[in-house]
């Protein structure tokens, strides 16, 4: 699926195709239950630095009815930190995967995100260029604060400079708002875990 396949598909088709996705890469879907979220972020095969050219897909049900959630998002470092790396090692990028109960609701910068609470892996771009680099050679795992986050609090982000060091982030503040609203509904029902799985676009 492209990108405009991805934001225009109806709730139901993109639902079975998030589910099928997963399913062929050995991942686990939540299909149980209202609330039961499956956040999933599907990275941009564009590899461009600097832009929300992302999705992050929020798929549950409610009443039983299949609901998709899509976000415009980064999954990759800003352009500042891909030239001023935070770590000795390089700039994080997430490793595609299924990070299972790996998120926690807690404070991130002050306001409540969803925030890291188990170890995940990363590349690590040390090349100091605003090109992203994904090299297998170069796989770091454990806690690093890659959060799941909102740019502005005001208004929609139009370019990631410096919103992300490695952390998953949603332009909008008020899809945010939903994004937090869906997961305080589903820790009232699951308990405070969320599992995230980053994906690629040709992946579905």
């Amino acid at each position: 699926m492209t990108r405009r396949e991805i934001l225009n598909a109806t709730d139901e088709t993109l639902y079975d195709a998030l589910k099928s996705a997963l399913s062929k890469l050995g991942y686990s879907f939540f299909d149980n239950g209202d609330y039961n979220l499956n956040i999933i972020g599907i990275r941009s095969g564009a590899r461009q630095a600097g832009l929300f050219d992302d999705v992050l897909c929020c798929a549950y049900r409610e009443g039983g009815v299949k609901k998709v959630k899509r976000y415009e998002a980064t999954t990759d470092a800003g352009t500042y930190w891909l030239q001023n790396p935070m770590n000795k090692k390089g700039t994080a990028m997430m490793v595609p995967g299924q990070y299972k109960k790996a998120y926690k609701i807690s404070k991130h910068t002050g306001y409540l995100a969803l925030v890291q609470s188990k170890p995940i892996k990363v590349y690590r771009d040390n090349n100091r260029d605003i090109i992203l680099d994904v090299d297998s050679a170069t796989i770091d795992e454990g806690m690093f604060a890659v959060n799941i986050h909102r740019a502005s609090q005001v208004k929609r982000s139009k370019l990631n400079t410096n919103w992300s060091a490695g952390c998953q982030v949603v332009s909008s503040p008020d899809d945010f708002k939903e994004l937090m609203g869906l997961a305080r509904k589903s820790e009232a029902l699951y308990g405070n875990d969320f599992t995230y799985t980053l994906i690629e676009e040709n992946n579905i």
